[in-house]
């Protein structure tokens, strides 16, 4: 019989469809990693949408219980690497920003992204990557180039269909008022870079004028994204973690150059990216051949390698990608991205790393009128010829009256190729003078000097935390067939391997104390599920270190659980104490949020003072003795000990 639709109608507007004869509609939809790694983050207290109870808003995200630990973890090995290792103190400055700083940044006049809107429903999109999927290095036209593009392939509205209106270029920066009434204009930081550069004067002292010296900071910055479809990915509140490494241009060698003159790198330089091939080169080949400008930007990215791996990025999807010519700031001599390859996004950077030269501290110290540089001993003093200039005070006298010794003071100040014009321009007070060239007299002489004042380069690494956080999360993901990892670590099977701790009276014991009213919940583990899916965090980032697991409920098995957790938190581990349900499913909640070690308490406990430590990535598990179980577990996570030296196998 041929299916047929009959409609049954209620109302003039509501309706039901009865279908003849009834069949069976299976909805099959194969979620991606992406939505996988999502839906466990939700699910498990690792992220979810912030203003949930109001609807939401794009661009912003809460870290739930797991997730700002995991957050966190990352925060702190940074702050290992960057201030403990290398020695750059942190800092920490305001948000809030006020207009000055960001004027002389140039964010207040540069920092846009093209936007169009459509004319049917409003929608806003980044014009730049809706040209995207029509042409290459979109990135690099103009909102009226883009505009001539949009119109000429017929771009419309992903989500309606309808026209789009003109690209223009709009500010991502979020204005506020500091203080009441009209106050005064501000900014909510688009960076924390610009903190740094404002306090070059007291890092400069503190760091007594000797370069080279470095400064770090982690915090919040916030940037108007026009369309945040990418969940972590792009933000309009985000977490950076930044280093400004001030040195003197004229020695860009680095000191510990050979800790990483050997690394081998991907390296997806301007000429690979003509050929579409990533190369490998050590960090000495490709400084040594000019594939990276210098040694010091060498090794922070080798850093960076170093940094990105020991949280959890995998090696094999990395890569630091070059910035091609047309895209790099006109003010940089080199700039390279740390780029990790995620399952829906492709390739996204995640870390920039460039040495900016003196554009920054050049840009402040000729907005706010103040020297920013640092006095350069030499080895030993210099005999040096110079040109000296030399004001005309009989001519300056009567033109300036009072101002005229601050006009020859600003005189004197000025670059040779300043003064060669016919009209020269000082300020004094706040006010610019134009004084003509023959006021000035030059002349040479020879003189010895000790030392020259230097306007430092900055060479800047850049992370976003939270685009890290989400590419330890996707790369720690896993879908384990459970009986075939079970055969791979040599194991019996999925029961034996998650079960095998249990004597038989102690598994006669939990099966009474459940009983049958024992939920599915419960019952579900011991080689039930054909796959587990488990987050394999390195143990320096996983949330929670240890899960504690007695047998059974009984106060027998608790109080001794509960002495372990009391050890191994006096060691400051994050321990996870779970009674609740069989422990095959306590396993599989323990691997979902990335618990490196299980410690199991059971009645063989009571009997030789031992207890079984389960290792998350191979089901593996030992025995070892209570007695200094918390300095064994220590070990483990925070000094790479061997898991099978660490207790005896556990035979089944």
């Amino acid at each position: 019989m041929i299916p047929f639709i009959h409609l049954l109608f209620l109302t003039n507007q509501k309706f039901t469809i009865t279908l003849y004869p009834p069949i069976n509609i299976k909805r099959t939809y194969k979620m991606d990693k992406y939505e996988k790694v999502f839906e466990l983050a939700k699910r498990r207290g690792f992220l979810w949408n912030s203003f949930e109870l109001y609807g939401g808003s794009r661009g912003f995200y809460d870290y739930g219980p797991l997730g700002s630990t995991l957050k966190r973890r990352i925060e702190q090995i940074w702050r290992e690497f960057y201030v403990i290792q290398e020695g750059h103190m942190e800092i920490e400055c305001p948000t809030i920003g006020i207009e000055d700083v960001f004027v002389a940044s140039g964010h207040v006049g540069g920092f846009s992204d093209p936007l169009c809107e459509c004319k049917k429903c409003g929608e806003a999109f980044r014009a730049d990557h809706l040209v995207e999927n029509v042409m290459d290095a979109a990135g690099t036209l103009s909102a009226e180039q883009l505009t001539e593009v949009i119109k000429e392939k017929g771009i419309t509205c992903p989500e309606c269909g309808g026209e789009l209106n003109d690209a223009y270029e709009f500010n991502l920066m979020f204005k506020t008022t500091i203080g009441p009434g009209t106050g005064r204009q501000g900014y909510l930081r688009p960076e924390t870079a610009q903190g740094m550069f404002v306090d070059f004067q007291r890092l400069s002292r503190f760091y007594r004028d000797k370069l080279p010296f470095g400064a770090v900071q982690i915090g919040k910055s916030y940037r108007n994204e026009i369309a945040p479809r990418q969940g972590v990915i792009r933000l309009r509140e985000f977490t950076q973690a930044e280093c400004e490494l001030f040195v003197d241009p004229r020695n860009k060698k680095h000191s510990n150059f050979e800790r990483f003159a050997e690394k081998e790198l991907v390296l997806y330089s301007q000429a690979a990216q003509q050929t579409g091939e990533p190369i490998r080169m050590t960090v000495r080949e490709a400084v040594e051949t000019g594939v990276i400008a210098h040694e010091v930007l060498g090794y922070n990215i080798a850093l960076t390698n170093e940094f990105l791996t020991k949280v959890g990025i995998e090696p094999a999807k990395l890569r630091f990608r070059q910035h091609l010519k047309d895209e790099m700031a006109h003010y940089a001599i080199d700039c390279w991205d740390a780029e990790i390859e995620t399952d829906r996004f492709g390739w996204v950077e995640i870390v920039g790393i460039a040495d900016r030269t003196d554009y920054d501290l050049k840009a402040h110290a000729r907005v706010s009128k103040t020297d920013l540089y640092v006095y350069v001993e030499y080895d030993e003093p210099k005999m040096v010829t110079r040109f000296v200039v030399k004001p005309n005070m009989g001519k300056l006298g009567p033109l300036f009256k009072g101002k005229a010794k601050a006009v020859a003071d600003a005189l004197k100040q000025l670059s040779e190729e300043e003064l060669s014009k016919d009209q020269i321009t000082v300020t004094v007070d706040g006010e610019e003078l134009s004084v003509s060239s023959d006021v000035v007299d030059f002349a040479e002489e020879t003189v010895k000097v000790s030392g020259e004042n230097v306007i430092p380069h900055v060479i800047e690494p850049s992370y976003g935390i939270d685009r890290i956080f989400y590419g330890t999360m996707e790369h720690a993901f896993d879908e384990e067939n459970v009986a075939k990892k079970a055969a791979e670590s040599g194991l019996k099977g999925a029961e034996e391997a998650e079960g095998a701790e249990k004597t038989e009276g102690a598994e006669k014991a939990e099966k009474a104390e459940k009983g049958p009213e024992a939920t599915k919940d419960e019952t579900e583990g011991e080689g039930e599920e054909e796959t587990r899916l488990v987050m394999h965090f390195s143990s320096s980032v996983a949330p929670v270190q240890v899960a504690v697991l007695p047998l059974l409920t009984r106060k027998e098995l608790a109080d001794p659980a509960k002495e372990i957790v009391a050890k191994l938190r006096e060691k400051n581990l994050l321990v996870n104490y779970d009674d609740s349900g069989t422990i095959g499913r306590r396993y599989r909640r323990n691997d979902e949020i990335g618990t490196p070690y299980s410690v199991t308490v059971d009645y063989d406990t009571l009997q030789d003072g031992t207890v079984t430590i389960r290792d998350r990535d191979s089901m593996r598990q030992i025995r070892a003795p209570i007695s200094g179980i918390e300095n064994v577990l220590y070990e483990l996570i925070y000094r790479g000990r061997n898991f099978e030296s660490a207790g005896k196998p556990f035979n089944f």
